[in-house]
Parts: C-alpha cells; structure tokens; sequence
C-alpha cells in the first residue's frame, strides 16, 4: 500500500512528490510513463521561472528537478496510468498498462493538459522554431516584431491583446467573423491599432527553414491565398485537459470537473474526493505556467502528507 500515488511526472507531480517526501512519507511514488519534465521540456528557452537568472532550454531546466525532488525518497515508475478509482476502504487503486494495479493512501493528480493543434501544413515541424502555444514564454522574443495570433476564443483574444504589448503588430487569424471571447474582449482587440483582423480564413500553410518560421499562407472560402511574412505564430485553438484516468467504467468521473473538462479543487488542491488532490494545468482557473504548477504541487504535497498522518 502506497502512501501517495502521484500520477504525472511535470513540475506540478515532481513537487508534490518534494515536499510529501520531505515532509515524511516513506512511500511515495510518481507514476510517468516517460522522462520526468513535462510539457515545458518542449520550449526553446525559459526565461521567467523567478530566481533562475540563467536563460535555459526547457529540458535542459527540468534536468536538476528530478534529482532534488528524488533525494529524499521519491521514487520514480515509468508506467502509464490507465485508470484511478476508490475502494470500498476509502483507499484507490491505480489501474497500469499492462493490467497491474497499485494501492494507495493518498493521490495526486498531476496529468496536466495538451494544447490543441490546428493541423496545418508545417505546424508539427516548426513548433518551438517560430510556432508556439504559449505568448507569456516565448513572446518576449519577438520584441518589436511583427507576429500572428491563431484562433478566436478568449485565450486567443487576449494573449493577442498581451503580444500587441510587446510585438509591433499582431495579425489576429480568425476562421469566422464572430468571436467566442467576452463582449470586453472582443471590443479592446478591435479598437487596439496594434491589432489587425484576419478573419474568414483557415491558415493552409506555415512555411520557413532551417533558422524557424518565416510565414504562415492563410486562404479564404473562395480560395484566394494570402502571405503572411512573420517569425512568430502562437496557436490558442484550445486545450485538451489530460483527464482520461478519471474516467470510470461507467463513463463517470471519480472526482467532480466542470463543463470544459478541468477538475474542480479548491485552495488546497482537495477535490469532490477525500484523500484525492489535483494539481496543475489539470485544475479549474490554472495559469499553466510552471511556477504556478510548481506552487500547486507543493501545496497538493503539503496537503496529502496531512491527510495520511490524520
């Protein structure tokens, strides 16, 4: 029997393991099915993590995390999680790959989410090289340049509105005329002049070379093709929460979540569940950013050490 199970190896599962570890429980272990890191692990360069001055490669900024949160007594299980239910003692099972099960006191679940692409031509090949999911880390680095803004959701409107601060001008890339973001929203974007609409088009093409992206071809409904010269496209078409392991074999889910997928916690990390924590890109409201899931493990940690020594 485990004390905490915690699924999902990125910043938010590696400090929950930190500080339950440190805080004293014996038998922890971090169900990832790959390297330890997470999503980040995928971005060029991190310059905004508060106290590292030294601008690193996602991956190569992961590095030492796994040997700090593992020192004092994490152990790492490279299984992939097919499923979490709760036992009639009050105690989970975690369902492997495989058909093997795992008992636990406790569990955190640290799944994160994925950004949704828009499957265009060149997408998959230039992301991290021009093509981005993420306008807090990578905007920065087109200061002054001239960038487009994928989509037409809240996030697309006002990470478009948060580049035109930074960006001499954003091309916002909508396939429809109409917005699916808030009135406010959708009022500052058409009156920021910084903000040009590009709407009732679907992006064909994203083209550059071995430097990164050069541009992005976008075509409208009667086919007509127009080139966009940028180095810069960041892609807000949506997220797909990483929820699947609490899906039940009834089609429920073992925890309360909201419309969007996103599991409900409060500030404590606590959901509908006794002994069942969420934490991260996962939870209601997260800013996924690193810090931010860092902070929520840590506090997910704190919490299941409590619950187990209750």
């Amino acid at each position: 029997m485990l004390d905490l199970a915690i699924i999902g190896g990125g910043p938010a599962g590696l400090s929950a393991g930190l500080y339950a570890t440190r805080g004293g429980l014996k038998n922890v272990v971090m169900f990832e099915k790959g390297l330890p890191g997470g999503q980040i692990t995928s971005s060029s360069e991190i310059e905004n993590y508060p106290g590292s001055a030294q601008i690193l490669s996602g991956l190569d900024f992961m590095a030492p995390w796994s040997e700090q949160c593992m020192r004092f007594g994490l152990k790492h299980a490279m299984e992939e999680v097919t499923r979490i239910s709760k036992n009639e003692d009050g105690t989970f099972q975690i369902s492997l790959a495989g058909g093997k099960s795992e008992q636990a006191k406790s569990v955190i679940v640290c799944t994160g989410s994925t950004p949704k692409k828009a499957n265009f031509e060149g997408e998959a090949e230039l992301f991290g090289k021009g093509v981005s999911t993420c306008a807090t880390c990578d905007g920065f680095f087109y200061k002054n340049r001239e960038v487009v803004a994928l989509g037409g959701g809240d996030t697309a409107l006002e990470e478009a509105l948060y580049l035109s601060h930074i960006c001499s001008k954003v091309y916002l890339v909508h396939r429809r005329d109409t917005f699916r973001a808030s009135p406010s929203t959708i009022e500052k974007v058409k009156n920021n002049p910084k903000i040009e609409l590009v709407l009732n088009v679907t992006v064909k093409k994203a083209y550059g070379d071995k430097m990164g992206l050069n541009g992005i071809i976008v075509v409208d409904d009667a086919g007509k093709e127009r080139d966009i010269a940028v180095p810069g496209v960041f892609v807000f078409v949506g997220m797909n929460v990483n929820n699947a392991i609490l899906k039940q074999e009834d089609g429920s889910f073992l925890c309360e979540i909201d419309e969007n997928g996103n599991v409900v916690v409060d500030l404590n990390m606590k959901t509908s569940v006794k002994g069942l924590f969420a934490a991260g890109d996962l939870r209601i409201k997260a800013s996924k950013q690193v810090v931010c899931a860092a902070g929520d493990g840590a506090t997910a940690g704190i919490q299941a050490l409590e619950y187990v020594n209750h």
